[in-house]
C-alpha cells in the first residue's frame, strides 16, 4: 500500500496539473467568482476524471434534472411504455340510452391533444367509439376521472412568480392540449392596457384580472398568476405597444374538468343528449363497476423523452416523473416518484446524497444535485441496454433542440449532445461529449452568477473547449 499510495497522489496531482488551467480560467472569470459551482468531466471507459471541481457539491440543477426523470423512467418503464386513456361507462344500455356515466380514465398522458406529439384528433375518435355502442342520450353526466394521480398538480417548491403560466402548467390523471391556453391580446400606445381579444382553446368560467400594459419591449413579458385548478388568473408585465395582435400563454388551470366538458360538447354537437353537466373526479369513486370501451394509446416512451430532452418541455416531464410514483403506491404523487427515483439509483450504486429534487422538470429552485451524481448517471446510461434510445433523445450542440445555438462553430460543434438547464441565476449542461474516438459524460452546474446569462454560457463553452484536447 505504502508503494502504491505515492503513485496515486501523483497521478491525481497530474492530472490536475492537466486540466487546472481550464478549470481555473472557469472559476476565476469575472462574475463566477462568487458563484456556486460544481463541475466534472469523465472518461466513461476508464473512469479517469478530466476534470473536476467542487463535483461532491449539490447545486441547483434547473432543467438538467430531465436527465434523472427520463433516465430513470426509460430504465422502469422501458422505451416501449405508453400511457393509456380509457373510455369507460357504468350502468346499462337501453334502447339507445346510456343509463349511467361516460369516463375519461386517465393515466396521466401528457401528449393527449398534444401540439408536439401524440393524437390531435382523438376528440372525433372518442365520439364515434360512443356512436359504436349505439349510445344515442347519457342520462347520466360525462366525467373525468384523474384519481390515478392526487390533485396536487404543482409542486409546493414551485414559486409563485411561475403558477399560472403554461411552463409551469400542473400535471394530473387528465392533461389535455399540452394545459396550455393561448391569450390573444390586442395593444395600444405605450402605457395603456391591452384588451383581451380571445382564448385559444375557449375555457368556461375562466376569469382574468388584466393589469398587463404595452410597453417599448418587443418580447412577451406577460405573467399569468393563479392557482391550480381555480378559474383565476391574474395578469401582470408587458407585451409590444401597438400590436393588432399578440399572444401570450397561460396554463389551463383545470384540465381535466375541461376534458369532460369539451367531450360533452363533442359528443352534444354529434347530435348525442348528455343530460348532467361534465364533472371532474379526484378520487377514487364508489359507483357501480364499469366497462371500458375505448383505448387511447400515448406515442411510446422514446418519442416522449426525445421530446423532454430535446426541448425541455416540462408538461410532458413532470407527468412523467409523478407516474413513477405508481411503482410504489396505488396513486401517483410527487413524494412517490421521489422515492422511487432515489431508490432506483441506491440500488444500481449512485450515490443518492447528490441528489435533492422536488420535481420532474427542474423547475424548483429548491432543487439540488451534484455534477458528481450526473455524471455517475450519464455513465450508467451509457452501459445501459437503452444507451442509444437515451442518447437519441439529447440535442445535439450547435445543430438541434435547446442547444443549437451551444458551441455553434466550434470545434465541438456536433461533438457534444448534453441537456441544459437555465432558471433566474442558474445555467447548467450535462450529457456527453464525443472527441478523439473517446467519450466523456460532464455536468458543468454554475449558480449565482453576477454576469450575463450571455457571458456564461460563454465562459461554459470554452471551458468545454479547453477541457478536452
Amino acid at each position: 500500500m505504502k508503494k502504491i499510495l505515492p503513485y496515486l497522489l501523483f497521478a491525481a496531482f497530474n492530472l490536475s496539473l492537466n486540466a487546472q488551467p481550464a478549470v481555473n480560467s472557469l472559476i476565476n472569470a469575472p462574475g463566477l467568482k462568487r458563484a456556486n459551482i460544481s463541475l466534472l468531466v469523465k472518461d466513461i471507459e476508464t473512469g479517469e476524471e478530466i476534470a473536476q471541481y467542487r463535483a461532491d457539491k449539490n447545486t441547483v440543477p434547473a432543467s438538467t434534472t430531465k436527465l434523472v426523470t427520463t433516465a430513470t423512467a426509460l430504465e422502469i418503464l422501458g422505451k416501449e411504455f405508453r400511457f393509456e386513456t380509457r373510455l369507460q361507462y357504468n350502468g346499462e344500455i337501453i334502447d339507445s340510452t346510456l343509463y349511467g356515466n361516460l369516463y375519461i380514465k386517465g393515466s396521466g398522458d401528457p401528449t393527449l391533444g398534444s401540439a408536439f406529439t401524440g393524437n390531435s384528433l382523438f376528440l372525433p375518435q372518442w365520439v364515434q367509439a360512443v356512436k359504436n355502442l349505439g349510445i344515442k342520450c347519457i342520462e347520466g353526466a360525462v366525467i373525468g376521472d384523474a384519481s390515478l394521480f392526487d390533485s396536487e398538480g404543482v409542486s409546493p417548491k414551485w414559486s409563485w412568480e411561475d403558477l399560472g403560466n403554461y411552463y409551469a402548467s400542473g400535471a394530473y390523471g387528465i392533461s389535455i392540449f399540452d394545459n396550455t391556453c393561448r391569450v390573444s391580446f390586442q395593444s395600444g400606445p405605450e402605457g395603456s392596457r391591452p384588451k383581451i381579444l380571445r382564448t385559444q382553446p375557449e375555457i368556461p368560467n375562466l376569469q382574468f384580472d388584466n393589469n398587463l400594459k404595452a410597453g417599448k419591449t418587443q418580447s412577451d413579458n406577460a405573467y399569468f398568476y393563479g392557482a391550480p385548478l381555480e378559474n383565476y388568473r391574474s395578469i401582470r408585465g408587458r407585451i409590444p405597444a401597438n400590436r393588432t395582435e399578440f399572444i401570450s400563454k397561460s396554463d389551463i388551470p383545470n384540465p381535466v374538468l375541461y376534458a369532460a366538458q369539451i367531450f360533452t360538447r363533442a359528443l352534444t354537437d354529434s347530435a348525442i343528449i348528455v343530460e348532467k353537466e361534465a364533472q371532474a373526479l379526484f378520487k377514487p369513486d364508489s359507483f357501480s363497476p364499469r366497462i371500458t370501451f375505448y383505448v387511447q394509446q400515448s406515442p411510446p416512451l422514446e418519442s416522449i423523452i426525445a421530446e423532454i430532452n430535446h426541448q425541455s418541455n416540462n408538461h410532458y416531464a413532470e407527468h412523467l416523473f409523478r407516474y413513477l410514483g405508481l411503482q410504489a403506491a396505488t396513486q401517483a404523487n410527487r413524494e412517490n416518484a421521489v422515492m422511487v427515483e432515489k431508490n432506483y439509483w441506491q440500488k444500481n450504486d449512485l450515490n443518492i446524497s447528490g441528489l435533492i429534487v422536488h420535481d420532474g422538470c427542474g423547475l424548483s429552485p429548491s432543487n439540488a444535485i451534484s455534477a458528481r451524481f450526473l455524471t455517475d448517471l450519464l455513465c450508467y446510461e451509457y452501459r445501459s441496454a437503452n444507451r442509444e434510445v437515451f442518447i437519441k433523445s439529447l440535442p445535439v450542440a450547435g445543430e438541434s433542440g435547446t442547444i443549437k445555438n451551444l458551441l455553434k462553430n466550434t470545434k465541438l460543434q456536433g461533438k457534444v449532445q448534453a441537456k441544459s438547464g437555465s432558471i433566474s441565476g442558474v445555467q447548467c449542461y450535462a450529457g456527453y461529449i464525443f472527441w478523439n474516438e473517446k467519450t466523456y459524460a460532464f455536468a458543468v452546474l454554475i449558480n449565482n452568477f453576477s454576469g450575463t446569462r450571455k457571458n456564461t454560457v460563454k465562459l461554459i463553452e470554452q471551458y468545454l473547449l479547453s477541457v478536452v484536447k
